[in-house]
């Protein structure tokens, strides 16, 4: 295992935004090189990605415009937590605010980057089972359309044209291997 770099200093960008929060970190590596990365820093508590499961062979997606690709794309129901807010707390209440269902089973799966080399973002991908119907009141400027898939039929979902979001994607080939009994937890 490569030993990591060493850390001379972090502070803030510049070139940020009331959006955005970059970073600048002075690194120096093993062999002695000196650079200066920047990074996105992530706002807030961490965000959950949930996969909820109607039956065992059905997951519920949901479309969504996405403001970063111009259109509406087809994936899985996403959010930030709130403070004071567990995993699964937080899980359940995006599934109620995005789908309308709640969930008596939640399951963290793991945990996904979007882009390790500039983002500190992390999500917890959570396996949300034994789902009953509740709405609560959400952040979103329209209704959802909810859109359930079988994923038995995964790899006809990948292949849209609509489904590009990677996390998503990630997310439901980690669910199907998990309830497969492919995919072993620590």
């Amino acid at each position: 295992m490569p030993r990591y770099p060493i850390v001379h200093a972090t502070r803030d960008s510049k070139t940020g935004s009331s959006f955005l929060h970059v970073e600048q970190i002075d690194l120096e590596f093993a062999n002695g090189e000196r650079r200066t990365y920047e990074r996105l820093k992530g706002s807030g508590l961490g965000a959950v990605i949930i996969v909820p499961m109607l039956d065992d062979e059905t997951v519920l997606l949901i479309r969504e415009y996405g403001a970063g690709v111009d259109r509406y794309e087809l994936g899985l129901p996403k959010g930030r937590l709130d403070r004071d807010e567990t995993v699964e707390q937080g899980a359940d209440r995006e599934l109620k605010e995005e789908v309308g269902y709640g969930a008596r089973k939640l399951k963290i799966l793991h945990n996904l980057s979007l882009s390790p080399s500039y983002m500190t973002h992390m999500a917890h991908v959570v396996l949300a089972q034994d789902l009953y119907p509740e709405r609560l009141e959400g952040d979103e400027p329209e209704p959802l359309e909810v859109v359930p898939w079988k994923l038995a039929d995964l790899h006809t979902l990948v292949a849209r044209d609509d489904v590009t979001e990677g996390r998503s994607i990630a997310a439901l080939f980690l669910a199907r291997e998990y309830l497969a009994g492919r995919l072993q937890l620590s």
